[in-house]
């Protein structure tokens, strides 16, 4: 059996564990980075798109973000659509910040190169990965490797950057952890298309038919998004009956144009709201979507995995400089405190834009009035703008 020792290991290649692995490096601190899929299939999972100002800085700074600053789409707000009319957000305008359309599957083809680049030690398509130990000094990784040999991983730290699936979690005793979570009754269809996109920037619009969201992956690839149900048949929405359903959600005073194209991708995304706390166990420490969930109204997922092992870089960093628990005793403390604050912007769009079968025309009314005010409002305007482009990292 093959034994491999290392400083920290990390579960997962996903945009956390891979900004981890870069940052620690950066630090001195040797990684060891293990993935249980292939590296095509986390190069071209389709997720996230909106980058926070925190976060193209977080990258840029760790000498990551060449071909973002090249290839990603700078926004400068959004446009909300509702009875029929749009207003627009102005981020710059209002905080002084943008956000930055890069989607998942590049800023991990970009991680997953610079680390090879680097020397980095990332094992794909591992099997059978069990963690031990985690109450004392030197965890254990079990685990199969891509030839299918058992092998022992032995280090100081684990990052469980393994997903909301994943092992890690799963891992930490009965009764040491507290879950929340909230269910919600729709989730979103949405598709890949070869055809420009409807805007320049991102449009949400509330519809009385339900919500709809046109984005963008780059000026050739539009990514759109229609309310559904979760339990959505795929076989039932054929290309022209999607192509149909978003233009009646674009529909009112002067809608945007709706090119057509080739619908390369289809999916369902069921919404949830989930938080793990604490996010540690002994010398397990969680990350992403290991430890947390956000409805993708926000666009909170991937921007909270980044500032989840920014904090923990730094604790790992005092620990081997100083010799110090005290920052990775507090890891949780800190990063909760953002992923609440997320949850609640995120729980707050989705709730604010969604069609809820359940609803009364009254409250219906309160939603639109919502909206009116916060897109009419200079401080409502601004409170979203602040929380969309991100709120500040603490030091």
């Amino acid at each position: 059996m093959a034994v491999i020792r290392t400083q920290v290991a990390i579960i997962g290649a996903g945009p956390a564990g891979l900004i981890l692995c870069h940052l620690l490096r950066l630090r001195g601190i040797d990684s060891v980075v293990l993935e249980a899929r292939s590296r095509q299939h986390i190069e071209e999972r389709v997720r996230a798109g909106v980058l926070e100002q925190g976060t193209v800085d977080l990258l840029n700074d760790a000498g990551l973000g060449e071909r973002m600053r090249r290839e990603g789409l700078a926004h400068r707000g959004i446009t909300v659509r509702f009875s029929g009319m749009s207003r627009y957000i102005d981020f710059q305008r209002l905080v002084g910040k943008t956000v930055t359309v890069y989607g998942q599957q590049e800023v991990v083809r970009d991680l997953v190169a610079a680390a090879l680049a680097a020397g980095t030690h990332l094992q794909f398509e591992v099997a059978g990965v069990s963690v031990h130990e985690l109450s004392g000094p030197r965890p254990v990784i079990r685990y199969r490797d891509r030839a299918g040999a058992d092998a022992e991983l032995h280090c100081d730290f684990i990052a469980g950057c393994d997903g909301f699936h994943g092992v890690c979690r799963a891992s930490i005793p009965a009764g040491e952890l507290r879950f929340y979570e909230r269910d919600y009754p729709f989730a979103w269809l949405g598709v890949l298309a070869h055809s420009p996109p409807v805007a320049d920037e991102l449009i949400y619009a509330n519809h009385q038919r339900g919500f709809a969201l046109f984005s963008m992956r780059s000026p050739q690839v539009t990514r759109l998004y229609l309310q559904c149900r979760p339990d959505e048949d795929l076989a039932q929405w054929p290309d022209e009956r999607i192509w149909e359903e978003l233009e009646r959600r674009l529909e009112g005073e002067q809608p945007p144009p709706l090119p057509r194209g080739e619908v390369f991708q289809k999916s369902v995304t069921p919404m949830r709201s989930f938080v793990t706390e604490p996010m540690q166990y002994g010398r397990l420490f969680l990350a992403g979507d290991a430890a947390h969930i956000v409805p993708p109204t926000g666009a909170k997922g991937l921007n909270l995995a980044a500032a989840d092992v920014r904090a923990l870089s730094f604790a790992l960093a005092q620990f081997y400089e100083s010799g110090s628990l005290q920052s990775l005793a507090n890891y949780s403390k800190r990063c909760l405190r953002r992923i609440w604050l997320a949850q609640r912007f995120s729980w707050w769009m989705t709730a604010m834009l969604h069609r809820f079968e359940q609803h009364s025309e009254f409250e219906r009314r309160v939603q639109l009035a919502e909206l009116d005010y916060v897109t009419g409002s200079h401080a409502g305007a601004t409170s979203l703008a602040e929380n969309y482009v991100g709120l500040p990292f603490e030091d």
